[in-house]
């Protein structure tokens, strides 16, 4: 028997403003609640998320999201074990908004306070809703993040592949700006494929000509804007069947190279010989049925297990940080009251930096 942990998780990296109680016991983690405040009208008129007005949102919302986490739950601040928070990286302005309120629940509650890697909780998330054992590979794959991660445990991982421009979740997002599609771009994408034919333009597939796990979306970004304007040239204006030619013809090439990249990935995992292989997907982007069912035929091709998090766990939500902090709680992490904010925090700290860095350190 071990004694049961309740941790309050809290999310607020970008735009949905989160707050979860998870609960850790012999049975295993239990979502006990997970609230959500999106903040989609407030952006939309602007074709994308504004950080000022993200981190008022934030501000005005964190309390009450909180407070129904709480109650949804059916517990107290002093059934809590702990307070876990979304440190970095993100927009900095809300992930401050976060820590602060995170910081005064647990000052006021006498509660230990345990900072999180944003990503961490999206790594971690196929383990609270499958149970997969450590280690198995994990893509994560959202608007700003693409990298493939082998997860050796709670605060352990090694990347060996990820994007080196735009991610996907960004490159839909542009491509449904450049078609006239409302934001979030992936499921404006998504839906419009859906009526259209994959194979009615030509799109390129980067970096499939070179080895490694390494991929590239900003050329493919390019791509389609030079098809889009080519069809609109053609026919004095862009069709309804062109546009969703062309959201079918781009997402069949996303669809290639992370399949693709995910067989290369594969590879170098199993190499490892792990006693249980499992890849899972992970992110914004995870929602995306016809990427899923890619990866899946993949991870079948491979002979290893394949798991995605439920559609409403893939995108940003508190659930993910409560049980990732509570899991580094079990390994002795501890944060004080000089827990700051982190614009930018790579999950393998040995990596090279993928995209640069500046004076905030690596982006990525």
């Amino acid at each position: 028997m071990i004694r049961a942990l309740t941790f309050l998780g809290i999310e607020s990296s970008c735009d949905d403003t989160a707050a979860a109680v998870v609960r850790m016991g012999d049975a295993g983690p239990e979502i006990l609640s997970s609230v959500v405040a999106g903040q989609y009208a407030l952006h939309e008129a602007y074709g994308g998320v504004v950080p000022e007005i993200a981190a008022r949102a934030h501000a005005e919302k964190l309390d009450i999201c909180v407070e129904s986490a709480l109650a949804e739950a059916g517990v107290r601040l002093d059934d809590l074990d702990g307070v876990a928070v979304t440190a970095g990286p993100g927009l900095i302005g809300g992930v401050m908004s976060g820590v602060m309120c995170a910081k005064g629940i647990a000052a006021g509650a006498g509660l230990p306070l345990v900072g999180v890697n944003h990503l961490a909780g999206h790594a971690l998330t196929p383990q609270l809703t499958d149970g997969l054992a450590f280690p198995y590979l994990l893509l994560l794959v959202s608007g700003g993040h693409c990298q493939f991660l082998i997860v050796r445990g709670a605060d352990d991982f090694t990347r060996i592949g990820g994007t080196i421009d735009d991610a996907p979740g960004e490159a839909f997002d542009k491509t449904a700006k450049l078609l006239g599609l409302p934001q979030p771009g992936g499921p404006a994408v998504e839906a419009e494929a859906a009526e259209g034919d994959p194979k009615a333009f030509h799109f390129p597939r980067p970096l499939l000509d070179r080895p490694g796990c390494d991929m590239s979306f900003s050329g493919l970004k390019t791509a389609l804007l030079r098809a889009r304007d080519g069809a609109m040239a053609a026919r004095g204006g862009l069709t309804r069947q062109d546009r969703a030619d062309l959201c079918a013809g781009f997402q069949a090439a996303v669809c290639d190279v992370l399949a693709e990249k995910t067989r290369r990935a594969l590879s170098e995992y199993l190499a490892l010989s792990p006693a249980q292989p499992a890849i899972a997907v992970a992110g914004g982007v995870a929602a995306n049925k016809a990427i899923r069912a890619r990866l899946e035929q993949v991870a079948a091709g491979a002979g290893a297990r394949f798991a995605a998090p439920p559609l409403r766990l893939c995108t940003d939500n508190a659930a993910m940080i409560a049980y990732a902090g509570l899991r580094r709680f079990q390994l002795g992490h501890r944060d004080g009251m000089d827990l700051s904010a982190r614009p930018r925090w790579p999950l393998d700290q040995g990596a090279p930096a993928m995209l640069g860095s500046g004076k905030k350190g690596a982006k990525a």
